[in-house]
């Protein structure tokens, strides 16, 4: 890189991310794929589940331009946008409610301290009853995009789903082709709450929450009739992310997600944090 680079590592029930303030675009997003992996390696580097280059914008606040760990850029990230909402806030940008840009459209969230509640982006796509066939057994899936596609198996224990091999298997298979999708199962605990554990696409391995994840999940869980909004999704962090929507399925609405945030630390890297 030739020189040090500031950044902001922030927490959304454990999904963690690297923030780089680009505001003056001296770094070329397109040009940060390298950059990207190797900080994201955990024992490495810094180390995070993916980096936001935060830009500016002439729809919004600010734009983001969002990599996962393995260099792909993703279209949006529940948990990661609504650490992006406290990161505007610590730093100044814009004032009280703030909107952000990204490829899945324009993002709006508010702050109370550090609870963000984010308004989703309509959700589309939706499939019931999708059957996949794994190595050794056929599951139904539901289906829904949230911003990012999300495809999702109701269990009875979520403690005793073969995490990676399914979740890896669901990830790339061919119904899915050519983006992948990500791999959810859901275990329904009461009439308004759920626990999921998630199998990302872009980290290629079970993160400790996924917002996105969550709100599909709750979707699809309310469309099947198992739950009612609000729901309180438990994720694998054992933090609470609520989910607040009106209707189900393909008629779905005013979707909005609500959780914990943390500002963990700032700091500067060097070049040995960004090499191979």
């Amino acid at each position: 890189m030739g020189r040090n680079i500031r950044f902001t590592k922030l927490n959304g029930s454990g999904n963690d991310f690297i923030f780089v303030d680009n505001m003056d675009r001296s770094l070329d997003a397109d040009k940060m794929i390298d950059f990207v992996r190797n900080v994201c390696r955990r024992g490495l580097s810094v180390g995070a589940d993916g980096v936001m280059f935060i830009e500016p914008s002439e729809r919004a606040n600010f734009k983001w331009r969002f990599f996962n760990a393995d260099g792909s850029e993703a279209e949006m990230c529940g948990n990661g946008g609504r650490c992006a909402v406290r990161y505007a806030k610590q730093y100044g940008i814009g004032s009280g409610d703030v909107s952000f840009e990204t490829i899945a459209g324009i993002i709006d969230g508010s702050i109370d301290g550090t609870v963000v509640k984010l308004r989703m982006t309509d959700a589309f796509d939706f499939r019931a009853s999708v059957e996949v066939d794994l190595k050794g057994r056929r599951v139904v899936l539901d289906c829904l995009n949230t911003g990012v596609p999300h495809a999702v198996e109701f269990v009875e224990d979520t403690e005793v789903v073969d995490l990676v091999g399914d979740g890896r298997q669901i990830r790339h298979h061919e119904v899915f082709a050519p983006a992948g999708t990500n791999a959810n199962f859901c275990q329904v605990t009461g009439p308004n709450s759920l626990i999921l554990r998630t199998y990302e696409r872009g980290v290629e391995d079970e993160t400790l929450a996924c917002g996105t994840g969550a709100v599909a999940t709750a979707i699809l869980a309310a469309t099947r009739g198992l739950v009612e909004p609000p729901v309180e999704v438990s994720v694998r962090s054992d933090e609470i992310l609520t989910i607040f929507f009106s209707g189900s399925g393909a008629g779905v609405a005013d979707i909005y997600m609500q959780g914990e945030t943390r500002l963990v630390y700032e700091g500067e890297m060097s070049e040995d944090a960004t090499r191979a």
